[in-house]
């Protein structure tokens, strides 16, 4: 699939090339070391965001790379970005560390602030999530054929399918479920909090708590070809390459 100038299915090989060194990991012993956030690291991100960055860097040699890996880049330096690859080489690190197979390999392309494509791979899953923009979504699961995909139309009256974060709840989520019919509660690790909404199994999933850019903007970009909506609380846009990094609060939605 051609994405303008790039090739995206090199893009797709290059996720599924960073899942397989996370699995070479996962299938062994490894450490954990705690980064200045008190957030968990292991050598599986480090050799996810090998295998991105010099994937990437070979083919799309022009596109600039912002990686949760590699995050020290000067505003002053990404302001004059008009597009880049924007990467979370290992989202779920709590996930990883707990072996419950619910982490992802995140690569997203933003386009003057928006995000455009994103691929979503679950390697524990060996199942891919990848959209553009305009042409769709679609999913595919131990290579086969890929599927497309959409958002599902929501009963607001016989209640939601509610996705929620397996490892951070919030008291500010636990008051905006008070204000709707839940009719499940899904709890689920890592970016496939919005594939689950992309692919139809779940119509809402609000984020009332603190992400980073990387954490979102892949799923984001597959929950929007799939159809559905990723707005902040008071429905403006959600943005990325802000100065600071941080995400708003923000609400996914299907149809």
């Amino acid at each position: 699939m051609l994405l303008n100038d790039i090739d995206f299915d090199k893009i797709i090989a290059i996720a599924r090339d960073a899942g397989s060194a996370i699995m070479e990991i996962y299938a062994g012993e490894f450490n954990v070391e705690l980064k200045g956030d008190n957030s968990p690291l292991t050598c599986a991100d480090r050799a996810s965001h090998r295998v991105i960055v010099e994937g990437l860097t070979a083919a799309t040699p022009d596109i600039p790379i912002l990686s949760e890996e590699g995050r020290a880049i000067p505003y002053t330096e990404r302001i004059a970005w008009s597009r880049f690859w924007l990467v979370d080489p290992l989202d779920g690190t709590k996930e990883f560390i707990k072996r419950n197979g619910e982490f992802t390999v995140n690569i997203a392309l933003v386009e003057d602030g928006l995000v455009t494509a994103g691929v979503v791979y679950v390697p524990a899953q060996s199942t891919m999530y990848f959209g553009c923009m305009g042409a769709g979504c679609w999913k595919t699961v131990d290579g086969e054929e890929s599927v497309k995909i959409k958002v599902r139309e929501a009963d607001y009256n016989a209640g939601l399918t509610v996705v929620m974060s397996r490892s951070h709840p919030s008291p500010e989520l636990e008051a905006y479920l008070q204000k709707i019919k839940v009719t499940e509660a899904m709890p689920v690790g890592s970016s496939l909090k919005l594939c689950v909404v992309a692919e139809g199994k779940a119509d809402l999933y609000p984020r009332l708590g603190p992400t980073m850019e990387w954490d979102t903007a892949a799923g984001h970009a597959v929950v929007e070809a799939a159809g559905g909506t990723v707005a902040q609380v008071d429905g403006t846009p959600l943005r990325y390459n802000k100065e600071n990094l941080l995400n708003p609060y923000f609400i996914v939605k299907g149809k």
